[in-house]
C-alpha cells in the first residue's frame, strides 16, 4: 500500500507539473545578440519593478543568429536580435517586433590619442594600411585592430553605409572579437586597440569614442545604425511576452533608450 501511496503521489505530481505553463516554470528569458545589451538590461530593470510577478532573464550574447535558432527551434519563447530577419525566417514563423535604433559605433583606447578619423583613414587602419596612430595625428604607437565575424550585425550595417567599407578587406593582423561585450573589453584593456559596435553611453567611460567625417555617433548626420528587435514564434506569444513587448514600446522604455544614445522605433 505504501509503494502504491507513492506511485500515485509521483503521478499526481507530474500530472501537476505538465499543467502549469511554460512561463510559470521557467519565467521569461530573453536571448541572442549583444548588441545593445546593457540598454535592454536597463528596461529589463524598469520592466521587472512593475512587473514583480514576472522572473524575467537576459542572459549574455549568443548572436543573433543564435536567438532565432532558439526560438525558431522552440528552446525558448522570446529572442534579440540586430539584423532583420530573412524570407526563410519569416516563413518559418518567426515575428519581428524593432524597438530600437543603435547607431554603429568605433571607438578605441585612450591611449591612442586620436578622437576622430576620416572615414578615408578608417579603411586605411582596418586594411592595415596605416599601422601606427602617429600616422593620423595621434600617439607613436601600433594599431591594434579588432573586428567582428562576418555575419556581425555591426559590421553589416558597416559595409552597407560607411564609405569604403564595401569593399574592405581586413588586414591578417585583426583579432576578431566573437562577441560585442569581448570587442569593449578589449578596447578597454589593450593600448593602441580599435574596435567597432554599438553605441551605447557608457562607452564614453574609459574609451574614446571617434567621430567619423566630424560626426560623432550620436549625430543625426552619422550613417551607420544597427536596428534591435525583438523576435517570438506566431502563435506562442504569452501574456508574460505580451507583457515584455508593451513595456519594450512604452514612453519609460523610449526614454532610456534615448539616454543611451538610441532611437526609439516600432509603435
Amino acid at each position: 500500500m505504501r509503494v502504491l501511496a507513492s506511485g500515485l503521489a509521483l503521478f499526481l505530481c507530474s500530472l501537476f507539473v505538465q499543467s502549469v505553463p511554460l512561463s510559470a516554470q521557467t519565467g521569461l528569458k530573453v536571448v541572442g545578440t549583444g548588441d545593445g545589451l546593457e540598454m535592454l538590461r536597463e528596461i529589463g530593470a524598469g520592466f521587472s519593478r512593475t512587473h514583480p510577478d514576472i522572473a524575467l532573464d537576459i542572459p549574455p550574447s549568443i548572436g543573433s543568429g543564435g536567438g532565432i535558432a532558439a526560438v525558431g527551434t522552440g528552446a525558448e519563447r522570446m529572442g534579440r536580435v540586430a539584423r532583420p530577419l530573412t524570407d526563410s525566417e519569416v516563413e518559418y514563423g518567426l515575428v519581428y517586433l524593432p524597438f530600437a535604433k543603435i547607431p554603429s559605433a568605433v571607438f578605441t583606447h585612450p591611449s591612442t590619442g586620436v578622437d576622430g578619423l576620416t572615414s578615408e583613414d578608417l579603411v586605411k587602419l582596418y586594411s592595415g594600411e596605416i599601422t601606427n596612430w602617429a600616422d593620423v595625428g595621434g600617439a607613436d604607437l601600433r594599431v591594434r585592430l579588432v573586428r567582428r565575424e562576418d555575419a556581425d550585425s555591426t559590421l553589416q550595417v558597416l559595409k552597407a553605409t560607411m564609405p569604403g567599407w564595401d569593399a574592405l578587406t581586413f588586414s591578417p593582423r585583426s583579432k576578431t572579437a566573437l562577441t560585442t561585450q569581448e570587442a569593449i573589453e578589449t578596447a578597454r584593456d589593450v593600448e593602441g586597440a580599435i574596435a567597432f559596435g554599438p553605441y551605447s553611453s557608457s562607452l564614453e567611460n574609459g574609451l574614446s569614442v571617434l567621430k567619423i567625417d566630424g560626426h560623432h555617433p550620436t549625430d543625426d548626420s552619422y550613417p551607420s545604425a544597427v536596428t534591435l528587435a525583438l523576435i517570438y514564434k506566431d502563435g506562442t506569444l504569452e501574456d508574460d511576452m505580451q507583457a515584455f513587448i508593451a513595456y519594450s514600446q512604452s514612453d519609460q522604455a523610449r526614454d532610456l533608450i534615448r539616454n543611451f544614445g538610441g532611437v526609439p522605433v516600432g509603435n
